[in-house]
């Protein structure tokens, strides 16, 4: 369906059942996210909050909040759209059946971005940053965020559009530092294309010019988290998924201008200036910290006359962002295996927080003249995986080789753990990268975007049969208190509350002491957790505790573990330390107060 505007994909949207209205003013602080999470718990449909309090706008979350809505919003151009990125992926196809795509290069041509009069100007006002909704989403946020954002900049050395990046940048619009209505902060990680703008603008000492659009047709965002195949650029693809051109204009101080967006919000980033950013609820499930982050200084904030503020909420997945995850993935699905040669799937887990655990399969036919296999080309796999744009901030990779299972579906956490798990080789299988970088968001590590990896490389036979029971008179040191199989193969224990690093390795010492003598091969993996029976309840928690709470080189230990030629292996089996560490990020909690405000509106039938 072609929008026009978010207006329009509103309307659309409520006609058909897919949206409801919250009349009743609602407080941004807290309690707007504490709706959009529980109606996003429920797969509920989009919300319009109508009267949004210390606010004159509108707002509205939860459109992408499932896979089938994101379906049904584009409806008319999702299979046009996976042929053109398949294309710009694999450009043999179309030299390979000419008439079969020949329409494909028209659906680009037509979705290029189209240049309006600047008397476009016009259709907007201008207001103040405090006059937009100040939506707090978790207790211990530094302050209100646009979490829906597209933020727009050029190339210092290649200026204007079809070199421009669009991206996803969190925006924080007040507190800390930050003068009221003339200064925000502005958020972006590793491996995003505005980094590479904001260095170019520096090394010529010249500010960076950003415009934050947000709103307008819902092509727009998908577009600007879209990991696009080179020469496709997140304009481009926005008109083709939206089935209308990205319309823009420059305003008379030079910013770039979405004719379609509802707001636009100006400024300016100067070389080196930096303010502390943070904390924010993020989807990990814990807050980002405070760190300095570019300092935006504000020029105008634009307004529609009718604009609709859109927000989304993050934290421990699934969130809507899952959702927009699995778009992506229906778009995209099919174009990274083309790019590394041998790779024939990937799953980003999203119930770990997605980049601390990475599930792939590859092809396994280095050697297919000798008898015994073992992991080669995959590890050469992982290697161009670990190298690969965003996938080089997975933390954990666990790569098998299609070979052994045909049917092996990355998708399938318990199904897939436990086929690594009955074959892995913990003498040879794991393949370290220390002091290297890894997700901003995640705390485990020791420092902002720093930590290690591992590569778990999977191959040949199965080597056990995973225990579903512990072995009778199965027994730990009386100072891990519980213990519980979180599935087969895998024991959540219960261990002392982290201190330091040497009393771990004592008690490490003392587990390895008190089983190294015991046949465990059933069980190759034992987490080192604060609470055992949260750990083991089910595959998701398991996956979050053990994932996002360890840092390889530093938290994974093993029974009879030994150092060979550099070569980190354990013959018993394999430990993770996934407590909560002093450097940790805090967990997100749900403030109870709001929660209770929430039941209320349900029982009143409001949500």
């Amino acid at each position: 369906m072609g929008y026009k505007s978010l207006q329009a994909c509103i309307t659309d949207l409520e006609k058909h059942g897919h949206l409801i209205r919250i009349k009743e003013e609602v407080d941004p602080h807290l309690e707007m996210a504490a709706i959009h999470l529980r109606v996003y718990e429920q797969q509920g449909p989009a919300l319009l909050f109508e009267k949004v309090k210390g606010s004159k706008f509108p707002a509205v979350s939860n459109l992408f909040g499932t896979l089938e809505r994101s379906e049904f919003i584009f409806r008319d151009t999702l299979p046009k759209i996976k042929t053109l990125v398949g294309i710009k992926t694999d450009p043999m196809k179309a030299l390979k059946n000419p008439l079969k795509y020949a329409n494909v290069g028209l659906t680009a041509l037509s979705a290029l971005p189209m240049k309006v009069s600047s008397s476009h100007i016009k259709n907007f006002e201008k207001t103040t940053v405090s006059a937009l909704p100040q939506i707090v989403n978790w207790p211990m946020d530094g302050g209100p965020f646009v979490t829906m954002p597209q933020v727009y900049t050029e190339d210092a050395d290649k200026p204007g559009i079809m070199n421009a990046n669009l991206g996803m940048y969190r925006i924080q619009l007040g507190g800390n530092d930050y003068v009221q209505d003339r200064e925000i902060g502005l958020h972006y990680q590793l491996h995003r294309g505005i980094g590479v703008h904001q260095t170019k603008a520096n090394a010529k000492g010249q500010p960076l010019k950003v415009s934050i659009f947000v709103g307008g047709p819902p092509s727009h965002p998908v577009a600007a988290v879209m990991p696009l195949p080179e020469g496709l650029s997140e304009m481009t693809f926005a008109g083709a998924l939206g089935n209308r051109r990205f319309r823009y204009f420059y305003d008379p101080e030079g910013f770039c201008m979405s004719a379609d967006a509802d707001f636009v919000i100006t400024g300016t980033v100067m070389p080196h200036e930096n303010k502390p950013e943070g904390p924010f609820g993020d989807h990990l499930g814990y807050y980002s910290l405070t760190h300095p982050f570019p300092l935006m200084k504000v020029h105008n904030v634009y307004h529609k006359k009718d604009a609709i503020w859109s927000f989304t909420v993050v934290g421990r997945p699934p969130q809507e962002d899952t959702s927009f995850g699995a778009l992506i993935h229906e778009i995209t699905g099919s174009a990274l295996p083309k790019e590394i040669p041998g790779l024939h799937a990937v799953n980003a887990v999203d119930a770990a927080g997605v980049h601390p655990l990475l599930f792939a399969t590859g092809s396994e036919r280095y050697t297919p003249y000798i008898k015994e296999r073992k992991p080669q080309e995959i590890l050469t796999i992982a290697n161009h995986i670990l190298g690969k744009n965003q996938l080089s901030l997975a933390k954990y990779l666990f790569i098998a080789a299609q070979e052994d299972d045909p049917k092996l579906n990355v998708n399938d956490i318990y199904g897939f753990l436990k086929h690594c798990l009955e074959r892995i080789d913990l003498t040879r299988d794991l393949h370290f990268y220390t002091k290297t970088t890894i997700d901003t968001l995640d705390y485990s590590g020791s420092g902002l975007n720093s930590g290690s990896k591992v590569a778990l490389t999977v191959a040949g036979d199965v080597k056990r049969e995973l225990i579903a029971d512990l072995p009778s008179g199965f027994t730990l040191p009386e100072m891990f208190t519980d213990y519980k199989l979180a599935m087969p193969g895998v024991l959540a224990i219960k261990a002392p509350k982290y201190q330091l690093e040497l009393e771990t390795e004592k008690q490490i010492a003392l587990l390895n002491d008190h089983v190294k003598t015991i046949n465990l091969n059933g069980l190759p993996l034992m987490v080192l957790c604060d609470d055992a029976q949260f750990t083991a309840a089910n595959i998701n928690n398991l996956v979050w505790v053990t994932f996002t709470r360890s840092n390889p080189s530093h938290d994974i230990f093993g029974i009879n573990s030994f150092i060979e030629h550099k070569h980190w292996g354990c013959t018993g089996p394999l430990i993770i330390d996934a407590r909560m560490k002093p450097h940790h990020a805090p967990e997100l909690i749900k403030d109870p107060e709001v929660e209770k405000r929430v039941d209320e509106l349900v029982k009143k039938g409001i949500i």
